[in-house]
């Protein structure tokens, strides 16, 4: 089975490592043996952290364009509702799922929007799509891709704004910068061989001095803070 998936991660942080902004969206194909993403589309949102709802909007979209490119049997969503088909999700069902009185008026309202989005992946590939959430190892895979590219977007905005910046990365995963690739690779139980990577085209990794540091608020979340690098 191949499965097209969606998530967004990473956040820029303030001083008290609160999330202020998520950075990076990407929809990933994965294929057996589903230890990472043979194809990608990644983006950079900077999305208001309190207003998070939003994202999943945009990772639909994005599932779109992917298969566009490429063919899936499936496409998996990060919304942990039962891995119920969008097309069949009606606010009716909202009450009966055990969410937050919050989390239940955000899906109410990126619902129809969702719901157009699946429709026409329906009509056109001939799949479903799927609210099934942190149960997809391709939406874990595709959490990490995303975690990827933000290190690449955090540093192209740390170089812009001249000053450095804290970037809160994915759950329980790990950074590796080689080269010009950058991998991102899960710590979790049973996921040891599972990661997400990005391409580092315009060399902004060269620029910029990355330190890796434990959230001292969050258990089991990583933190770099990336610096510019000084020239003269």
């Amino acid at each position: 089975m191949k499965v097209i998936a969606a998530d967004s991660s990473s956040a820029i942080l303030n001083e008290k490592f609160e999330p202020l902004a998520i950075v990076a969206t990407a929809a990933v194909l994965v294929k057996p043996p589903y230890r990472e993403p043979s194809e990608f589309l990644a983006k950079p949102i900077f999305a208001d952290a309190e207003n998070s709802h939003e994202v999943i909007v945009y990772e639909a979209e994005l599932c779109k364009q992917l298969l566009e490119k490429v063919e899936a049997d499936v496409v998996h969503l990060d919304m942990s509702l039962g891995a119920v088909s969008l097309e069949q999700l009606s606010p009716i069902q909202f009450s009966n799922m055990k969410i937050s009185n919050k989390a239940r008026s955000n899906l109410v309202k990126i619902l129809p929007k969702l719901r157009k989005i699946s429709g026409e992946i329906s009509q056109k590939h001939g799949i479903e799509v799927l609210a099934i959430g942190k149960e997809s190892i391709p939406v874990r895979i595709a959490e990490l891709t995303a975690g990827a590219h933000a290190i690449i977007y955090a540093s192209e905005k740390a170089l812009k704004q001249k000053e450095p910046l804290m970037l809160g990365l994915p759950s329980k995963c790990q950074p590796k910068i080689l080269g010009n690739k950058v991998h991102v690779y899960s710590l979790m139980a049973a996921e040891h061989d599972v990661s997400g990577y990005a391409t580092d085209v315009d060399k902004v990794l060269e620029k910029v001095n990355i330190v890796e540091m434990l959230n001292p608020c969050a258990r089991g979340f990583r933190t770099l803070k990336i610096t510019p690098l000084t020239t003269t």
